[in-house]
Parts: structure tokens; sequence; C-alpha cells
């Protein structure tokens, strides 16, 4: 049987979709745990990444600290979380937002240091303040590339997020821990798909984001570029 005959066979069944196991509800899990995570990862590198990129300053050392942050392995942070602190909240918190900033905050860096020198000087030339700089002029010019890193950080923390099921929590993880330890292919090829599709569906997500946050005229010319 293919990959994709398993999880029909599995998905079709009718009790998959009740109860506190279903698959409604473990979706909603994954959802929830992809939700806070991005949240978290966002609150701490989008304002970092604008005020680097203002200040034209740490640019370097933030991109290759980024590329390697990249590099520390998720499962093994959250084992050794799980086992130092035995607070399982923490556990699988902290591997999803260690993921998610490193995008978000390269992409907020190179959007806002990227702003053409002259529109600068032109806010300055107009007394505006280096707050108002950055809100009226340098974050609408880089929300494209702010955008981009909030999809590319929540495709990799929804893809991640399974996770979780390692240390007893729910999510589509759950499906592909307990299904490999009861040898049942279906529920594993089963919650790999749901996987697979919730990233989609979050590629789908920031299409529309980016629709209304970012202007026609912006989005015009970062398909040109």
């Amino acid at each position: 049987m293919s990959f994709f005959s398993y999880a029909w066979d599995w998905i079709k069944q009718p009790q998959q979709w009740h109860g506190s196991g279903g698959i409604p509800v473990r979706i909603l899990e994954q959802l929830g745990y992809t939700a806070l995570a991005l949240l978290l990862a966002a609150l701490i590198a989008i304002p970092l990444g604008i005020l680097i990129g203002h200040s034209g300053r740490g640019g370097l050392v933030v991109v290759n600290v980024a590329n390697a942050w990249r590099a520390i392995p998720t499962l093994g942070l959250l084992v050794l979380l799980a086992i130092t602190l035995k607070n399982f909240t923490v556990a699988w918190l902290v591997p999803l937002v260690v993921l998610g900033i490193p995008p978000i905050l390269v992409n907020a860096y190179e959007g806002v240091a990227g702003v053409d020198p002259e529109l600068k000087d032109a806010a300055r030339g107009m007394g505006m303040t280096p707050w108002q700089q950055i809100r009226k002029v340098e974050v609408p010019v880089a929300m494209p590339l702010i955008v981009l890193g909030l999809r590319t950080g929540a495709i990799f923390v929804v893809a991640t997020a399974t996770i979780a099921a390692y240390i007893g929590l729910g999510g589509l993880g759950r499906y592909i821990i307990d299904g490999l330890a009861t040898n049942n292919y279906g529920e594993v090829a089963g919650g790999a798909l749901f996987v697979v599709l919730l990233a989609l569906a979050v590629q789908l997500v920031f299409i529309g984001v980016r629709r209304l946050l970012v202007p026609a005229g912006l989005r015009k010319q970062a398909r040109a570029s």
C-alpha cells in the first residue's frame, strides 16, 4: 500500500473524527501550540530586527547568530528541558520559539536595513523623529519581508509542533508517536498528512495576510525584484 492509501484508510474511519483524541481536537491542539510559539517568537524577533535594521549596527552579527541558532536540535532541546526543568509547558514552548525566531529576525532586519537611504533622508528632512521614521516609512516598506519571515517561521513551527507528543502532550504528533508504537501505519500516515496539509494552509493564510498588510505597489515591486 502507498502512503496515501494508508492515510485514507485511517482518515475515513468515523471514530477518528470524534472524542478527545479525534482529528479536529488534534488539529486545534497543533494550531494552539503553533500560534503561541509564533506569537512569542514574533514579539521577540520583530522589534529586535527592526531596531537593528534602523540603527545599521550589528547586522552581520544578527545574520550569523540566526544561522547558528537554526542548528540547535529542536528535539534535543525539548528532551533536555523536559528532564532538567520538569516543566512540560516550557519544554515544548521554548524549542518552538527558538525555531521561529531566526527567519523572523533576519527578515525584519533585512527589510528595514534595505529601505532606500533617500527615503530615510527625506523622512529626516521632514522633521520626523526616529520612531516616526520607523513607523511611517521603514516598517511599511519592509512589510513584504517581515510577512515573509512570519510565514517561514509559521511553517517551521507548525511542522515541528509535533514534538509536543514526545513528552505526552497532544497535537498531530500524537498520531505519529502512537502509531509507531503500535505499528499502526495508517495512523502514522494520517498524522503526517495532516501536518503537511496544515503547512500548506499556513501558506495560504499568509498570502491573505500579505494582501492585507502590504500595499499593492510594494507587492508588485517585490514580484518584479
